[in-house]
């Protein structure tokens, strides 16, 4: 006896898989994570809430898809398939925009520092990315002489990345904090070529 799933059974899983977090991710953007959430996914995907986890281990791991479609989406966003300079300011404009997912961002950031935490090797492998593209493309405006050599590509791109998450955190506290503007004036200033 075969236990392996026909094609069309496997394919209609990862449809609904791709759904939930879809929905998931529209819905934590703007009502959050906390509470009925979950429920709300449940209802508009057309399923119990019990049976979201037929597809994900547990509620940690359905987060950290949306996390991931979260980050596909600030890719589309930044026009790139790379993260670099330009991807800033539209990333932070779309942060504030959802509320309820820049939250679970902070919050799940915050607790994935233990290895035993389902969204650790996520956050790990993120970041190590990001720094990656972005010192790529301050590394190469730094070839063109754009901005300046006196700093290490890599050192630059996660005093950016920091200076990010930072602002985030602040504006989750303060509304009156603008994201974008700061990183604005961050990549001004930080990254100016030295005077002559």
């Amino acid at each position: 006896m075969s236990t392996t799933k026909p094609r069309g059974q496997y394919a209609k899983g990862a449809e609904r898989r791709e759904q939930i977090v879809q929905t998931a991710t529209d819905v934590f953007a703007t009502e959050g994570f906390e509470g009925t959430a979950l429920k709300r996914v449940a209802e508009l995907v057309g399923v119990k809430e019990a049976t979201l986890f037929h597809y994900f281990s547990g509620k940690q791991e359905l987060l950290t898809a949306v996390l991931a479609e979260r980050d596909r989406r600030g890719k589309e966003l930044g026009g790139t398939a790379e993260f670099g300079l330009e991807a800033l300011v539209p990333v932070a404009e779309r942060n504030r925009l959802e509320p309820g997912l820049t939250t679970l961002y902070a919050v799940a950031s915050a607790t994935a520092n233990d290895p035993g935490h389902a969204p650790h090797g996520y956050f790990q492998d993120r970041y190590a990315r990001l720094v990656e593209e972005l010192a790529q493309d301050v590394g190469r405006r730094q070839e063109s002489g754009a901005i300046r050599t006196d700093v290490g590509a890599e050192y630059l791109a996660r005093l950016i990345i920091a200076a990010f998450d930072g602002l985030q955190l602040q504006w989750l506290y303060d509304k009156s904090v603008d994201m974008a503007a700061g990183l604005r004036e961050l990549v001004d200033v930080l990254l100016a070529p030295p005077a002559r």
